[in-house]
This record gives structure tokens, sequence and C-alpha cells, in this order.
């Protein structure tokens, strides 16, 4: 079969303008993927007993952590892509060009979340296990920012399902034919159905075994990771190399032995199951018409009782 015809074409265009305003496309697609992350942990945390919407109280912290942690760790990993010499320091601050590394942004998130999650009262494990899922939905819809950014392919690879670069686009690797014929792994596929396959495979196991005190989320450091090895092992984009292995695979390792840790560690603290989501001290409010059913139903009771001994004096006994 003729190769352009199964061939992944490149976009050629990476936002749309309305009006005024213009929408790119990686940062429409991040944003997307951050509200369904956030309403899938509402509703995971609110049938565990959390109240409906705090999650919004940690996420308001977590997402502007996770957006500026996840621009310093690329940035500090791809240095001269901004600050060698004939580049432009100010593209810093360009996200919607692309570059938020994902593992700056789950460090420097949790951190938020962390502080969110006290001042609200949640427990901290408690909302990484709701969240898990999320997150990984959220990246696999996120990838697709890569691909309207024309960036984060792999190596050329005969395979039917080729990605198309055109020769013009900076992104076109170095050293690689400047052929028509050339095609190369889309990577950003390969990790988005890897993250969609994660987000199934996590909601089947939380079902299975009520994975609690974060061993969902440490689940889904393991998954994640390893699918993040194997496709960061045959990425071609520049990147920072410390020991013969790309920064991305280190921090992936990092992430499984993280996620190793917490399972092992949280298994034997606590062997029983996890009774709330709030922290030693804090619970859910009771919402007032609650309040008022359990008053209606202590003066029921009440007065029951009372026409119950009312009726053993005016009885006779038998």
């Amino acid at each position: 079969m003729n190769r352009f015809i199964t061939s992944i074409p490149s976009p050629t265009i990476s936002y749309i303008d309305l009006g005024p305003v213009r929408v790119h496309f990686y940062a429409l697609l991040i944003l997307i993927g951050i509200v369904l992350a956030v309403i899938i942990a509402n509703n995971r945390l609110t049938k565990r007993g959390g109240e409906s919407g705090i999650v919004l109280d940690i996420v308001l912290w977590a997402v502007p952590f996770g957006i500026v942690g996840g621009r310093f760790y690329h940035v500090v990993t791809h240095w001269n892509d901004y600050f060698a010499t004939g580049a432009d320091p100010m593209s810093v601050f360009r996200i919607w060009e692309g570059g938020l590394a994902i593992y700056g942004a789950l460090l420097f998130g949790a951190v938020g979340a962390l502080i969110g999650c006290r001042i609200s009262g949640i427990r901290f494990l408690s909302f990484t296990d709701a969240v898990a899922p999320g997150i990984l939905l959220a990246q696999a819809i996120g990838r697709w920012g890569n691909y309207f950014n024309n960036e984060l392919f792999g190596t050329p690879t005969d395979l039917p399902w080729g990605l198309q670069i055109a020769k013009d686009n900076s992104a076109y690797p170095k050293g690689y034919p400047d052929s028509p014929e050339v095609f190369f792994h889309p990577t950003f596929i390969y990790e988005s159905l890897w993250s969609l396959i994660g987000v199934v495979l996590l909601f089947v196991l939380d079902r299975k075994l009520q994975l609690r005190w974060g061993k969902l989320f440490a689940l889904y450091l393991i998954y994640y990771s390893i699918g993040r090895i194997l496709v960061e092992s045959i990425r071609i984009d520049p990147s920072s190399v410390v020991l013969g292995l790309r920064t991305n695979i280190w921090s992936a390792i990092f992430g499984i032995i993280v996620g190793i840790a917490i399972i092992v560690v949280q298994t034997n603290r606590h062997p029983t199951v996890e009774i709330s989501v709030y922290r030693p001290g804090r619970s859910a409010p009771i919402k007032p018409e609650v309040e008022a059913d359990a008053v209606d139903s202590t003066v029921a009771d009440t007065t029951s009782t009372e026409v119950d001994e009312v009726d053993s004096e005016v009885k006779p006994s038998a």
C-alpha cells in the first residue's frame, strides 16, 4: 500500500483566531485535559465521602504549581533551546509553543496539591488516588497538542502509520535524509494510547482491589513511567543526556521506584481500609437539609417514646 495513503500527515496550523483572541490547540487541549481530570477527581472523592466541589480548592493550588514546574523542568533539560547563542530567552514564557514536562508538573503540582489539601482538610494521598485516572486522561489528551505543534516524534520508521514531517519544519531532525520517503514514529500517539489504556486499567483495578492510601497513585506512577521509558527510547528531539540516558528516562525510573516504595510502605503502614478522605480532626460539613432531617428524626423518636410511655400508663395491666 502506498505509504502516503496510510501515513499520518502533519497539521499545517496550530491555532485559530477568534476575533482578537488567538487560541493555540496545544493550550486548549491541555485545558480540556485539566477540566476532565478535575471532574473525575471530584466525582471519585465525593463518592468516598468528600464534600462536592472541594477538589476545586485543591486544584487551584495544584494546577498553577504544575504548570510552572512543568515549564521549569523542560527549560532546565533543554537549556540550549532558550539560552544558547542566537536563542530567544523570552521564549521561556511562550508555553503555548510547547514544552511542559510531565514529571516536573507532577513534582511541583504535588507541592501545590499538598498545600491545597492542608487547607481543605483532605488527606493528600486520598486526593492523589482520586485524581490519578484523571491525570492519565489529561496526559492522553494533551499529547495531541504536540501533534499540532509538529514536535516530539521518534526515529524513522517503515510502519504504515509513519508521521510525515515537512522538510521546512524547524523541528525536522538534523542529519536525517531530506527525502519525502522518510517517515517518523508518532510517539505522541503511542503515549496517548498507552495513557488511555492506563485509565481503563486504573478504574478496573481500583474497583476490584479498592486501592487506597496512595496506592492507586503509585500504580499510576509505575504504569505511566514504564510506557514513558519505551517512548523515550525512540524519541529524537533534543534532550539532556546523563550517563547515556535521556533525562526523562531517569525521571521515569525514579517514578517507578517512588511508586513501588509507596505501595510497600503504605501496605505495611495501613493494612486496613481507608475510613475517611479527611485528615484527623476534619470532616465534611453537615448540609442544612441533613441537619433538619436529623432534628426531625430526633423529634419524631422523642415523640414516639413519650406516646408509648403515656399509653403504658393509661392502659390497665393484664
